[in-house]
């Protein structure tokens, strides 16, 4: 049974322990296509400086790099980084950090937050941080692409669904985000925001 508490670094430990791509991230049709429609639905042809959280294994941080100037990809997992870093090994424009978001944080602005299959791991209060860390760190015109499963999952705090609530109330007038697109498959979501002043939440 669910509680509301945030997954800890040993569940992801023990995850990846009995498997390096548990998820299939990198042989699985679905995420394939799934990370296509991700890469297709960014809002602009480039950005400067991009930010992923919980980058895994590094296959759609693979796809997302030559859009971006920088990325700093991070994941809780070691064990997810290191197959991040073979993978990413020819992309020195690449960081790999570990960070347990949003507990942890990097300094800086953002042109594009990458938040792919994460945020339903959080509490409702460390998702409630996430955002507030997360549109803070948005530069004025900076993109938020949030993707997620929808049905529910026993071991999760959050939905998908839940997750991309709770950013959709931080938009429209008045509010720092604007939210430009969304689409809806049958188990997943794909939402995008856009970073409409530099005023907190």
């Amino acid at each position: 049974m669910s509680t509301d508490e945030t997954l800890s670094q040993r569940y992801f430990d023990t995850v990846y322990a009995d498997h390096d791509d548990p998820w299939r991230f990198a042989s699985s049709e679905y995420e394939k296509a799934k990370y296509a429609a991700t890469i297709a639905a960014l809002p602009k042809s480039r950005f400067g400086q991009a930010f992923e959280i919980g980058c895994s294994i590094g296959v759609l941080s693979a796809m997302l790099a030559p859009r971006c100037d920088s990325l700093l990809a991070v994941d809780i997992s070691e064990a997810a980084l290191r197959l991040a870093g073979l993978r990413l090994a020819t992309q020195p424009h690449v960081a790999l950090q570990k960070m347990a978001v949003p507990h942890e944080f990097p300094d800086g602005r953002f042109d594009l937050v990458m938040l792919s299959e994460v945020g339903y791991y959080w509490s409702s209060s460390d998702l409630g941080l996430a955002a507030e860390r997360i549109v803070a760190a948005m530069r004025p015109g900076g993109a938020l692409v949030l993707v997620h499963w929808t049905p529910v999952v026993a071991d999760y705090p959050q939905t998908g669904d839940a997750v991309h609530a709770h950013f959709l109330r931080l938009s429209g007038d008045g509010l720092p985000l604007r939210h430009l697109s969304a689409e809806r498959k049958a188990t997943y979501r794909l939402d995008v925001f856009e970073r409409a002043t530099d005023e907190p939440p």
